[in-house]
């Protein structure tokens, strides 16, 4: 059997995907989100096979949320749902960790396709879109170092750079200094810096955060 989760802001659009696998034996729907929030949520708590998830749900990108769902559960495919079109797009949903993605007007003809391939280790992407690759390939998407970052990861580099001792930094975060530092060596390993005054230095240089920002 396999599990799925539905994530999506429209309850209709999760009731008819819920339908849909409701008539297939081989599929259970284990839980429903409407937010990232609730997605995070739920990831956490019920264990699944694949989540199929609206790229554009609120608060988040779909990619920064794909990302950190991948982090919080490896063993989780990612099927993104989305109504862009754009190759880039793809191509990023695809970096960040996912395994499917499928436009919205695709969606009803290659649903239960893409989650078979999906449930079986492959990759699926919408016949639409792997046309237009093909016929137009993307240019390579560059990625500035900070961009790596998960955000949690991103939060810890920003503290950091805000000035904050390893101490402080667990203390907020309420976790051990052992995982802040953690979370340290990966940001230097991500961004190939070598210490942390790197880090400092480069939030400067992109001037990525305002100087009367809050932690």
């Amino acid at each position: 059997m396999i599990r799925i989760l539905i994530a999506h802001d429209r309850a209709l659009i999760r009731e008819g995907i819920r339908h849909i696998l409701l008539r297939l034996p081989d599929f259970e729907v284990a839980g429903e989100a409407a937010d990232s929030a609730s997605t995070i949520a739920l990831v956490r708590t019920t264990q699944a096979h694949i989540l199929i998830l609206d790229a554009s749900i609120a608060s988040h990108t779909g990619v920064e949320l794909i990302r950190e769902i991948r982090e919080i559960d490896q063993g989780i495919q990612v099927l993104a749902l989305t109504m862009n079109g754009d190759e880039q797009y793809a191509m990023r949903a695809f970096k960040a960790g996912a395994s499917g993605y499928l436009t919205s007007e695709s969606a009803s003809g290659e649903l239960i396709g893409a989650l078979t391939t999906i449930a079986s280790g492959g990759i699926h992407m919408s016949v639409a879109m792997a046309g237009q690759i093909a016929r137009n390939p993307p240019e390579p998407v560059e990625t500035l170092p900070h961009q790596r970052l998960s955000r949690r990861e991103f939060d810890v580099f920003r503290r950091i750079t805000a000035g904050e001792r390893i101490g402080e930094i667990a203390t907020q975060l309420c976790v051990s200094t052992k995982t802040v530092s953690t979370y340290k060596a990966r940001i230097l390993e991500k961004m190939r810096m070598p210490h942390g005054t790197a880090l400092v230095r480069y939030a400067m240089r992109h001037r990525l955060f305002d100087d009367s920002e809050e932690p």
